[in-house]
């Protein structure tokens, strides 16, 4: 069984299945994280409409986050992993970054099927509360790299995020 860890927002709860035997590194580094309670009480700091929310940025502005291994850490692209082979769905766990080898702590969650690059590392994938997640997509927003894509006018927070269960930490 793999890891899953429970997300409680202001919105309401969401559950994230990972994928350790195909993000090994990035799935360690969220789980570490997890159990230090790096991304309580964290804002969901972007909202792309149709297409992503963002977290775990400690800092809320995006430009924040930091990582077990120290600043960033590698991506992990195998194109021989189901996650990759699957692609960015809704619901899909990645990695967000700034470029090759840039990942720290924060993440997104897709909103929609999309034939994004693979740039960004496949961690996991929402598997229960995807409506809470559309809830977080459907407010209002600040624009601030277009119109549709921006910060939520209202603080979203992960309240909480713990790890329920796992075989294989």
């Amino acid at each position: 069984m793999n890891p899953i860890v429970v997300v409680e927002t202001s919105k309401g709860v969401f559950e994230i299945e990972l994928f350790p035997e195909d993000a090994p590194k990035t799935v360690k580094n969220f789980i570490e994280l997890t159990k230090r309670g790096y991304y309580d009480s964290v804002l969901v700091h972007r909202v792309a409409k149709g297409f992503i929310i963002q977290a775990g940025d400690p800092t809320g502005t995006g430009a924040g986050g930091t990582s077990i291994y120290g600043k960033t850490f590698e991506d992990e692209l195998n194109p021989d992993t189901p996650s990759y082979q699957r692609g960015y769905v809704r619901g899909t766990v990645a990695m967000a970054n700034s470029g090759p080898n840039t990942n720290t702590s924060q993440f997104f969650i897709m909103l929609r099927d999309n034939a994004l690059p693979h740039n960004y590392t496949i961690f996991g994938r929402v598997i229960a509360g995807m409506d809470v997640i559309d809830a977080i997509a459907s407010v209002e927003i600040e624009p601030v790299f277009a119109p549709t894509d921006g910060r939520p006018k209202e603080d979203i927070y992960m309240t909480r995020v713990y790890l329920k269960s796992s075989s294989n930490q």
